[in-house]
């Protein structure tokens, strides 16, 4: 009996030795912990799709391209220009985070997509299959019943830049989340 807890216990240590090197090759190589997040909408087929998990990398580690900027350089992610960024809107942690294209830049006071001056400098989003931008039609829930319009999103809301897509591997981490708290307005 105790030649088999002590089997046991170096299988264990052996096994946490293994993950701990995974997640240290991880984070040197991406810059972050998070390494993935999975679709979870429709909103950038055909491009990504639900259940798809997506590895990022650290928004630290890279420069973020705008669709604007990528249509200039000919820099294309994710099969159309600009870099693909995960955020959280308006900076809310309880919030699902969004994956959308970075289309453009706006500074405070300028004009966002809907018309309204910006309130502050960020990127303006939207998801590669939707017919909006995300600052038009995308509300985010802060109360019990109060939602209020996605702002344009700062460089600290961004969370990771998207850099590659596994088909299926997304699905687990569904399976086991709760509904979205994020509604079109």
């Amino acid at each position: 009996m105790r030649g088999v807890l002590v089997e046991t216990g170096k299988s264990l240590i052996e096994a946490g030795f293994i993950v701990g090197v995974i997640i240290m090759v991880a984070y040197a190589l991406t810059g972050t912990y998070h390494i993935g997040y999975a679709v979870e909408s429709g909103s950038m087929l055909p491009n990504m799709q639900i259940g798809d998990l997506i590895l990022v990398q650290s928004p630290h580690r890279t420069q973020i391209i705008t669709f604007e900027e990528g249509k200039e350089l000919n820099y294309k992610s994710f099969n159309n220009y600009g870099d693909v960024i995960i955020y959280r809107p308006d900076g809310l942690t309880s919030v699902t985070p969004i994956i959308h294209r970075a289309m453009y830049w706006v500074n405070e006071g300028e004009a966002m997509p809907d018309g309204r001056p910006a309130p502050h400098a960020g990127y303006i989003t939207k998801g590669d299959n939707n017919d909006a931008y995300d600052q038009q039609c995308l509300a985010v829930k802060v109360g019990d019943d109060r939602w209020v319009r996605v702002e344009p999103v700062k460089p600290e809301w961004v969370i990771a830049v998207a850099k590659f897509r596994v088909p299926y591997l997304g699905y687990p981490s569904l399976i086991l989340k709760k509904p979205s708290i994020i509604k079109g307005i």
